[in-house]
């Protein structure tokens, strides 16, 4: 991957604590085996437990009875809270893994939706599941374990919600507990450290997991799963959130932080091998009360790009003990959106354009447009794009996504491409990269071949819809320059994220896999290997059982 380099000119039920005792021949004709075959070392947890190939919990774990949430017509696996803490196993293989995909994908994501009889309202708040997929010599050794959190370790101690999530506030005894628990919001104490959205590896090997809030940065070992301890940020920027997708090379950590107070983003930087960011620059935001939501966002070769959304946060919606429609955001749109161009090198604000509304969680790509004489003219920017409609947040509630009845209702969503002028223009245009209907009216959790992040691309891998559904049900090729898009469907699963691995040494884009794991709708799952130029299936290997839906994801190479 080429480096971003700021050198330069800009160029303009069960019970968690019942050992799952699998019978390895009741089990190899489903698709996996605990034989063995797979090479683990035998070895003692923290408090003495042996760990072999299947994984108890470390700790007696307070997790409620699944049993009423398993109704076959209205619960998916992929809503259900994980089985048990811990598992890991290897895979029987259907089909040939190529023997050059070296390594271990892991994809982080809400896990445990309930505790005790409690049952969380949606999907962004489940504790973490963080699992693992390691490929090595046409073989597949599968696992996943619980982030242990400090949200999640409270919640386990105490059979309640200790920490604010997503849309989740502790329960109150009196007034006066309410008023502390106002009191840690502002300091940021009483703020989630739930790491459920993302996890990347550093560039110095560190594999941090992610979430909103910057005290849910958590440093895991990706071989065992385990929870190494806190990220702690060693600069003295404060702040209580950061955009959950940074963009991260194996030269440099970038990342957004939003100032509630001053409303604006701080763009910084962060050098391998270092705790400590340092501020780029700084955009102040053009209208509303407050900065819009910043989830993820796109940079080029020389460019950071800041969107500046109309879904903003909102400190009163903060501050309720019960959720709103759009939970911790507020919809402005009088307040108008922007698109902000800042330069890697100096922090100084190249261009800052108006353009139409819009609502994405996510950006794909962006890169830069030049002219006959290799003048960048213009930033060409991609999302998955909601049709300026936040309906899509209140969709992903769960008693939404358990109680499909056939009918359509995923809101429409499209490959959004922006296309911001360079010549001083105050708009920019927002249109369609290709027809929506090539994917169904729905878009989301979008990779990338890593080798094109801020270059020009022709291809994206993302989550499509087949309708009728209420939930992206397909796994999408994007072909940008040929407007088209192939997409795989299995009916009645729900597939996470496709993650692109490039193949060593491979000189066409498309050359390489794409990961998915896949949860069925009769409660079991397999992990999923198609290749990345055809997009046909190469591989597939069966879970011991289903596992919830899961967000993003990342690679580490073996080496």
């Amino acid at each position: 991957m080429d480096s971003l380099s700021f050198s330069g000119i800009c160029r303009y039920r069960v019970s968690p604590s019942t050992r799952l005792g699998f019978d390895q021949s009741n089990h190899i004709n489903d698709g996996f085996s605990l034989g063995n075959k797979a090479s683990f070392d035998r070895k003692q947890d923290r408090q003495g437990l042996a760990i072999t190939r299947v994984a108890s919990p470390l700790k007696r774990a307070i997790v409620p009875s699944l049993e009423k949430e398993t109704v076959p017509d209205q619960n998916h696996v992929a809503w259900t809270s994980v089985r048990q803490e811990r598992w890991e196993g290897e895979l029987v293989v259907q089909g040939e893994i190529p023997l050059w995909l070296k390594g271990t994908y892991l994809r982080n994501g809400p896990g445990i939706w309930h505790i005790e009889d409690y049952n969380f309202r949606h999907l962004f708040d489940g504790y973490a599941t963080l699992v693992k997929l390691h490929f090595e010599n046409g073989r597949l050794i599968a696992g996943h374990r619980q982030i242990e959190s400090e949200a999640y370790k409270a919640a386990r101690k105490n059979k309640k919600i200790c920490f604010r999530e997503f849309s989740e506030v502790p329960k109150h005894e009196n007034f006066m507990a309410y008023v502390g628990d106002l009191a840690k919001l502002f300091s940021g104490a009483s703020l989630t450290d739930n790491a459920n959205t993302g996890v990347v590896k550093l560039g110095d090997g560190r594999v941090v997991c992610l979430t909103e809030t910057q005290k849910g940065s958590l440093v895991i070992d990706p071989n065992s799963l385990e929870t190494l301890g806190r990220f702690e940020y060693s600069d003295s920027l404060g702040g209580l959130i950061h955009s959950a997708h940074p963009i991260v090379t194996d030269s440099e950590f970038l990342t957004l932080l939003p100032d509630l107070l001053n409303p604006g983003y701080l763009v910084v930087r962060m050098e391998p091998g270092t705790n400590e960011r340092k501020v780029i620059g700084r955009v102040n935001c053009r209208g509303g009360p407050a900065p819009g939501w910043v989830h993820s966002f796109p940079v080029t070769e020389h460019y950071v790009i800041v969107p500046e959304m109309p879904l903003r946060y909102s400190a009163q919606n903060l501050l309720k003990a019960q959720p709103t429609p759009l939970y911790k955001f507020k919809w402005h749109p009088e307040s108008k959106a922007f698109l902000h161009v800042m330069c890697k090198a100096s922090g100084k604000i190249v261009t800052s354009v108006e353009v139409p509304l819009f609502v994405t969680f996510h950006f794909i790509n962006a890169y830069e447009e030049e002219d006959e004489d290799g003048r960048v003219t213009a930033i060409i920017a991609d999302c998955c794009e909601h049709n300026a409609d936040a309906a899509i947040l209140d969709q992903l509630r769960l008693q939404n996504l358990r109680s499909f009845n056939g009918q359509d209702m995923l809101p429409d969503a499209r490959v959004g491409r922006f296309t911001i002028p360079l010549d001083g223009s105050p708009f920019g245009k927002l249109e369609s990269a290709l027809d929506p209907d090539e994917h169904g009216r729905g878009m989301d959790m979008c990779s990338i071949n890593p080798a094109n992040l801020g270059k020009k691309y022709r291809y994206a891998y993302a989550c499509g819809a087949q309708r009728p559904c209420h939930f992206p049900n397909t796994l999408t090729k994007l072909n940008f320059a040929k407007k088209k898009a192939k997409n795989w469907h299995d009916e009645g699963a729900v597939p996470s994220e496709p993650f692109f691995v490039a193949r060593p040494g491979a000189t066409e884009e498309d050359d390489g896999v794409v990961i998915s794991l896949i949860s069925e709708k009769n409660g079991s799952g397999y992990a999923l290997l198609l290749d990345g130029s055809t997009f046909e299936e190469i591989a597939r290997a069966k879970l011991p059982y289903g596992l919830p839906y899961g967000l993003h994801g990342c690679w580490v190479p073996k080496k």
